[in-house]
């Protein structure tokens, strides 16, 4: 009997590998209909061998099923242990998303200038754009703790990952059991898309942070109430100005309200006491900080709904590329199930991790990075579906084949891509000017009327990877025509004004600076006024790596005099 049910369930995990394999080959052949911007298959499997990506995958399944069988007493550490280690793997990745640049120049204005000029000039000399003020603040903040450093920024995203991974798995314990919720936090990891965005200074990874912890802490607060509710209110605040997207995605929490109050056996009026403090207290919070900033708001408001919501029509990927190939399919297949199972259980709660995902689906939105926000639903909503197999065995052995093809995929396919892509250029030029003896680097850009980025952004992400400092000579004619960049994406780029921290000593003759051009694509004819600062200089080095798929192509030549250069 015994030998039968080994036979019977090593013909499961042989059916469920040849599935793994068969779905990744499906991806890998139709990888022309991912038109996804950043980490399309087309692109980051562009020249590659199918036949290379199996061995790594089948060891990885097996490494995977082994590790999570020895992690039933500790999960919640296994599944911040290791989301923290996968994405520590994607720390060498650049910045390829010249939204950084953003967040670097707010948060070095903490940094140089303290926390009291940061909340009295954010939307004034600190030039906002649309962000909020949340995730830069924290990046100041650490600037200014452990100095200006790439890795620690990479240490901290890294950080509120796996607190993700935590939380998400938090949710699904406390909504149903521990097998759900644990099966959740590892399927987050079946989303090769999220790695891409770990290693970067941007916003996504911390409004995913905040909105899941926001999420678990309400849910705590509707149980418990107490301290529960001050922990639930400040999660909420944070929430509410760490990114404008996030005020429509806390609707989640009237959804779990509503669950909470028709929930058996529970009090409702305390429940809607305690929901109504939570309100109360993280809305006093958050209008203070509107009536304070009421014209910066006001402005960035009106801004979002004449620009950033049109525009999402047009920057939009499609749902296919979002659900088969940003995530492993099963993932979605599962989730997809999962409504089926909680209709036919009159589960109410399941309409609260489902919730993000309605709604993103209902409203159209199309953007990965912006349906970033509720992949830890998502992962709840798969790991739901699967606990409809009674075998945990098996649903674990899925699991581990999702996370194994979405880790093959990220490491061996999107990480080489990412680091082939021209951004690197900014990034090797700053770790080359770290290790020259130059107190001080003149930067100059150079317009292409190709670009459809202005070159002056590329100058606080070259910043971020060098101890240097910085002067740069900005030059404000640098422009487009209002018409050509109303509705481009990259509209922000053209607004640039440059920060008081490159104007310093700009008169300042010091022959042991280093002078670097950044230009879009090989340098070619340079203005007289720079031709004329180079005279004495030698060309030492030129980043120039490129993958000709962007538009935007930054070339960084740097030049030092002989003695410098020693």
């Amino acid at each position: 009997m015994l030998s039968n049910l080994l036979s019977k369930k090593s013909s499961h995990f042989i059916l469920i590998v040849l599935c793994t394999l068969i779905t990744f080959a499906l991806q890998f052949n139709f990888r022309e209909f991912d038109d996804n911007r950043l980490t399309s298959w087309k692109w980051a499997f562009a020249d590659a061998n199918m036949a290379w990506y199996l061995p790594p995958l089948l060891v990885a399944i097996f490494i995977l099923y082994i590790a999570i069988k020895f992690s039933s007493a500790r999960q919640g550490v296994f599944l911040t242990c290791l989301s923290f280690s996968v994405s520590a793997a994607f720390w060498g990745t650049p910045e390829v998303i010249v939204d950084a640049s953003r967040y670097f120049a707010q948060a070095k204005h903490l940094a140089v200038y303290g926390i009291g000029y940061f909340i009295s000039e954010w939307g004034g000399s600190i030039n906002a754009w649309t962000d909020m003020p949340l995730a830069p603040f924290l990046y100041g903040i650490l600037f200014k703790g452990f100095g200006e450093s790439r890795t620690v920024i990479q240490v901290f995203t890294s950080v509120l990952f796996s607190m993700t991974v935590l939380f998400t798995y938090l949710i699904g314990k406390r909504l149903w059991d521990e097998e759900t919720g644990f099966l959740a936090g590892l399927l987050l990891l079946g989303i090769p898309y999220v790695f891409s965005q770990t290693p970067l200074m941007l916003v996504d990874v911390p409004t995913m942070f905040f909105l899941t912890l926001t999420a678990f802490t309400f849910i705590c607060a509707m149980e418990k109430g107490g301290a529960w509710t001050f922990a639930s209110a400040a999660a909420l605040f944070c929430t509410a100005f760490v990114k404008y997207s996030t005020w429509m995605m806390l609707s989640i929490l009237p959804i779990i309200l509503f669950v909470y109050l028709f929930e058996k056996n529970r009090a409702r009026k305390e429940t809607f006491i305690r929901g109504l403090s939570v309100a109360a207290i993280a809305g006093v919070l958050i209008g203070i900080v509107i009536i304070y900033k009421y014209d910066v708001v006001s402005a960035q408001i009106a801004f979002l709904r004449e620009y950033q919501a049109p525009g999402l029509r047009r920057w939009g990927e499609s749902f296919v590329s979002t659900f088969l190939y940003q995530i492993h399919p099963f993932i979605t297949l599962a989730g997809l199930y999962s409504f089926y199972q909680a209709f036919r259980k009159k589960d109410l709660k399941f309409l609260i991790i489902s919730w993000l995902i309605i709604l993103i689906v209902a409203m159209q939105i199309r953007r990965s990075r912006y349906v970033l926000i509720a992949f830890p639903m998502l992962a709840l909503m798969a790991s739901y579906g699967l606990q409809k197999l009674k075998e945990i065995e098996t649903r674990r052995f899925i699991v581990s084949c999702i996370v194994a093809s979405s880790l093959v995929v990220a490491i061996f396919a999107y990480r080489p891509f990412l680091q082939s892509m021209s951004l690197v250029n900014l990034k090797d030029a700053g770790v080359f000017l770290a290790s020259v003896k130059t107190e001080r680097v003149e930067v100059y850009t150079t317009d292409s009327p190709r670009s459809i980025v202005n070159p002056s952004v590329a100058v606080p992400i070259l910043d971020l990877f060098t101890d240097k400092d910085i002067v740069y000579h900005h030059d404000p004619d640098y422009t487009r025509p209002f018409k050509k960049i109303e509705k481009s994406p990259l509209r922000f780029t053209w607004e640039y004004e440059n920060p008081e921290y490159y104007l310093q000593d700009q008169n300042v003759n010091d022959e042991n600076n280093a002078i670097v051009i950044i230009s879009n694509g090989p340098l070619k004819d340079l203005p007289d006024d720079v031709s004329e600062k180079i005279d004495g200089y030698e060309k030492v080095q030129v980043f120039n790596t490129s993958t000709r798929i962007f538009r935007y192509s930054p070339v960084v030549s740097v030049y030092m005099r002989d003695a410098a250069g020693e």
